[in-house]
């Protein structure tokens, strides 16, 4: 692998993780812009490692409280990060079985064309604008409901299809049902955390099984470093940009995004 891909790829993938705008279409569309082979599996696991540990080391407190919560469980005790934890596992199911399905039947490479990557960037846009200019802001992450947590968990497994952007639904949803957009944003990169360690574990898996990895360790390295410099980034500008400006900026990227993939079909390929 090239430096130059490997780099785009680790920064691709750090910048668009926890945006509302599907790191996986991106992933998928880089190699093509570039007409290249996709990337290694080494070089997925470690990219997606270095998103891993920068939302942990970001809500590191947030973290530490959940770890708190989950053993006052054993003592009958529900604290605010035992709840936190809670609305994490009511989320997660719906997502993990979609994408166990599309894995194991072998389904998830039949979405992953061009053309219903604009399609889904395209269309799960308009519901995010619309969800964030008239959905009410009354609740914040602590006085999310369970039953929230279990909508946005569903909006999330929808998120399989790449282009309709996992971070972005589940932002949605919350939006939706009256999150606010800091709220929103924080709880979709919370609940990343398992999505992102079980997907990378599945990865993992198929490259213990002999994978030709296609990179060396030292590649990996440095896609956990920049993957995790960009998602610190990444982070850090989501929480601020829609606090200020709201999701109209990616709304409008991601149709930007979905009329140049579709005009690259019509009038390149």
């Amino acid at each position: 692998m090239s430096l130059m891909l490997l780099v785009l790829i680790a920064i691709v993938q750090g910048l668009t993780e926890f945006l509302p705008v599907s790191s996986s279409a991106h992933l998928i569309l880089a190699p093509l812009a570039f007409g290249v082979e996709p990337q290694s599996v080494l070089i997925d696991v470690m990219a997606h490692l270095g998103s891993l540990l920068a939302v942990m080391v970001y809500f590191r407190k947030e973290i530490a409280q959940v770890i708190v919560g989950v053993l006052a469980w054993f003592t009958g005790k529900m604290t605010p990060g035992g709840r936190l934890a809670l609305l994490v596992v009511i989320a997660t199911p719906p997502v993990m079985i979609v994408a166990a399905i599309l894995y194991f039947t072998g389904w998830m490479d039949l979405v992953r064309s061009p053309a219903v990557i604009a399609a889904a960037t395209l269309v799960f846009a308009l519901p995010l604008w619309l969800a964030d200019r008239y959905g009410p802001r009354v609740k914040t992450v602590e006085t999310l409901t369970y039953k929230d947590a279990a909508v946005i968990g569903l909006a999330q497994a929808v998120a399989m299809i790449p282009g309709s952007s996992r971070s972005g639904l589940m932002m949605t949803a919350a939006r939706m049902l009256g999150a606010e957009r800091s709220a929103a944003a924080r709880f979709a990169m919370l609940t990343s955390i398992p999505v992102i360690a079980a997907f990378g574990l599945q990865s993992g898996i198929d490259l213990a099984r002999g994978e030709d990895p296609g990179a060396s360790l030292t590649d990996g390295l440095i896609a956990v470093g920049l993957s995790f410099a960009a998602s610190l980034v990444a982070i850090h500008l989501l929480l601020k940009l829609v606090d200020r400006f709201g999701f109209l900026p990616f709304v409008i990227y991601r149709i930007a995004l979905a009329l140049a993939i579709l005009a690259v079909i019509v009038f390149v390929v």
